[in-house]
Parts: C-alpha cells; sequence; structure tokens
C-alpha cells in the first residue's frame, strides 16, 4: 500500500471509480509468509469462542426497495468532493457494480467474514436518520440511513455470520417503542454516530431512553471523537467523551468506538480549555465509578490520522480487559487510510510483517485488519494485545 498518495493519484482513482473501472480481482494463495501470519494471529484464540467484531457498516443504496438511503448529494457529479469519497467506500467494499450494491455487499461482507479460520461474529450496524430536537425526521442533515429492519433481515438470512445491530435516534417520538420492538426480537446492541445524526448524549430529555436501555440490557456503541467519514454540519462537539457520562450515570454500558482517537474538544471538566478527545475518554477510563460500565473498541485506531498516540497508549497500557475488536469494516478496504509503511517507521510492525500483511489486504480488507491488530506490538516492550481483547462479546457486558 501506497505510504502517501499523490494529488495525481487521488484524481486518476477518483476518475476510475467514477466510470465504474474498479474492480476487485481474484486474490491468488497466500505466500507461506502471508499465511504463518494468519495462522499466528490466531494461534492462541480461544477454540470455543468465536472471534467478534463489533463495528462493521450495513451499506445500502436503496435499489432493491430495501429502505437502505444514501443523501442524492453523495452520488452526484455536482458535489465532486462527496462523490469521491463515497466512490473510495464503494470501492472499498469489493462489490463490482451498482445494479444490486445491496445484496452483493451482503454477500461479499459474508464471504469474507467465512473466509476465516475460525468463525467470525459479524455486528453489523444499522444507522437511523437525523432528528430535529422536536423528533421529526431531518433529511437535509441525514447522510445515509439503514433501518433497523434490514440489519435484522441480514441477520436472518447469515445468521452464522451477522448479529443485528439497532440504531434508534432518542428524539424520535417511538424511540422507546422501538427500543423495546427491537429487544423483543434479540437485539443488545445500540448504535450511535452523535455528530451526524444531531444527538447529544447528555441531553437530560434523553433520560427514560437510557433508563428503558439499561432494563431491557441493551448495550450503547457510539462514536466520540471527531467524525471524518460523515458530514456532521458544525455539531463535533457532539462526540466529546464527557457527554457520556449522563447515560453511564443513568447506568447503561457504553462502548466508545474507536477509543474517541480523533480530534480535540472542549474540557467539561475545566471550561474555557480544550483536550485531545482521547484525553477525555481516558479521563472516562480511570474514573473508578466507570470500571465495569465503560468499555473501548479498536476500530479505525490504525488509521494514519490516528496515529500515533492513542494506539501507542493502548499497547503501553493494560486496558484490554476493557477494550473490544472492531474492524469499522469497510473502512480497511481504502488504501489511502491504512498506510503499513507509517507502522513499520513507528516500529510497531516490521519490514516482514508489513509485506505479509499488505498480501492479506489484497486478499481480504476484513482479515487484514484482524490480523493486523493482533501483529502489533508495544515497541519498547513487545506487548500486544490480548486474545480476550479479539473474542469479546458486547452483548456480555451489560451483565
Amino acid at each position: 500500500m501506497s505510504p502517501r498518495p499523490s494529488r495525481w493519484f487521488r484524481c486518476c482513482l477518483a476518475l476510475a471509480l467514477i466510470l465504474g473501472m474498479a474492480s476487485l480481482a481474484a486474490a491468488p494463495p497466500l505466500s507461506p509468509a502471508a499465511q504463518s501470519l494468519v495462522d499466528r494471529a490466531f494461534a492462541d484464540l480461544d477454540p470455543d469462542h468465536p472471534v467478534v467484531d463489533v463495528h462493521v457498516h450495513a451499506i445500502g443504496l436503496g435499489q432493491d426497495g430495501d429502505g437502505t438511503f444514501v443523501n442524492p448529494e453523495k452520488l452526484s457529479p455536482r458535489h465532486p468532493v462527496k462523490r469521491l469519497e463515497t466512490n473510495l467506500y464503494l470501492k472499498a467494499t469489493g462489490v463490482k457494480g451498482l445494479a444490486h450494491f445491496d445484496r452483493d455487499y451482503l454477500e461479499v461482507l459474508a464471504a469474507r467474514a467465512r473466509a476465516f479460520p475460525r468463525p467470525l461474529k459479524v455486528y453489523l450496524l444499522a444507522m437511523d436518520r437525523a432528528y430535529h430536537p422536536d423528533g421529526t425526521p431531518d433529511p437535509a442533515r441525514t447522510e445515509f440511513h439503514v433501518p433497523n429492519a434490514y440489519v435484522l433481515d441480514a441477520a436472518a438470512r447469515y445468521p452464522d455470520v451477522f448479529v443485528p445491530v439497532a440504531s434508534i435516534h432518542p428524539a424520535r417520538k417511538d424511540a422507546i417503542q422501538e427500543l423495546e420492538a427491537c429487544a423483543a426480537k434479540g437485539v443488545r446492541l445500540l448504535k450511535w454516530l452523535p455528530n451526524a445524526q444531531a444527538i447529544d448524549p447528555a441531553d437530560p430529555r434523553y433520560d427514560a431512553f437510557y433508563r428503558r436501555m439499561k432494563e431491557l440490557g441493551v448495550v450503547l456503541l457510539t462514536h466520540a471523537g471527531e467524525e471524518k467519514a460523515v458530514a456532521v454540519k458544525g455539531a463535533q462537539a457532539l462526540g466529546n467523551p464527557l457527554r457520556l457520562r449522563r447515560p453511564l450515570d443513568l447506568g447503561v454500558t457504553v462502548i466508545v468506538a474507536h477509543c474517541a482517537s480523533l480530534g480535540r474538544n472542549e474540557d467539561l471538566d475545566h471550561p474555557g480549555k480544550a483536550a485531545s478527545n482521547f484525553e477525555l475518554f481516558l479521563r472516562l477510563m480511570d474514573d473508578p465509578k466507570y470500571r465495569g460500565r465503560l468499555y473501548g473498541d479498536l476500530s479505525a485506531i490504525t488509521q494514519v490520522n490516528r496515529l500515533p498516540r492513542p494506539l501507542m497508549t493502548l499497547l503501553a497500557r493494560d486496558l484490554d480487559d476493557r477494550l473490544l475488536n472492531g474492524s469499522d469494516y469497510p473502512l480497511p478496504g481504502v488504501d489511502l487510510v491504512i498506510w503499513t509503511r507509517r507502522l513499520v517507521a513507528l516500529k510497531l510492525i516490521t519490514r516482514a510483517e508489513r509485506r505479509a500483511l499488505n498480501e492479506i489486504w489484497q486478499a481480504n480488507p476484513l482479515l487484514f485488519d484482524f490480523v493486523l491488530k493482533r501483529t502489533l506490538r508495544n515497541p519498547r516492550t513487545g506487548r500486544r494485545f490480548a486474545p480476550g481483547v479479539f473474542q469479546r462479546d458486547p452483548v456480555a457486558l451489560s451483565g
């Protein structure tokens, strides 16, 4: 993978994507070195439990009437930057063509998951619309929408691979009813992206929703930190990790996506000052009253725009009993954000491991993300993330 793409390269890639020229070539069998790295990644896992990925995005363009939606601006030639970003994500999925993208995306994802040497449990994320404070939908702010019914249906069609994750905006007039309906169907994980969905986790109007989550044993998986992949219209403050104190104080178990590893926000404990979102996340993790209820997932933690401090810190500190594996798929398939050369420079992997990892990436970006995180080591101590991080089931966290 390229260490730093040039403007010329980006323009050529954009043109190829827009013209529909991108395709996924059949990958040859792995070399002995790459296969050895895969084998090592699985060697010390508990054979009686599956690998778990708590952060995989469902994506749909809605051509087949399945209720999924993408804001037209994201595919319009009138908005070339948004279209380029969207096409990068679409290319990363490995789907050839858009005629039946929704169906094909699930088939490719399931195939990549089934290619793991051990069973993989994929938590497939819905994405609710943005809503106004009065509980009415905000279509202008909604970048994409994946209904709860869509991920429930996907899990029913691929029960060996997918676990449905609901997304419910708490301002919805039927929010609690939808929460109860999803819980009745076995859903125990709820996903938010506050910056994009216009959700303030600290809003007291959501207290009843939080209390019902706790009663039903539903865990909250929520983005925190700066959001780059989806337009947020000036709402980065909603990703402040300290705003999660309200659901935590009401007894909700919270998983902070990406360990809040990007951007800065106001330090609400020290008005007028700012701090990195990762520092604010660690402050919450260090608070004894949140132990057993606050966790972080490793999704996107290896992306170049998040390096080096969050990843280096997590490898240095022993927080493994409060971390979960997440890929942020299909993002691992976006070459421009995964720079393995940078990981070598930081001495997190070796040059030989980089060559093997790049080969795995060509074959299966989902497997690559897992093997990479199992390969990373603290450059001073050699410490790696513990095996339990990669088999921790989020549903079990609610007790």
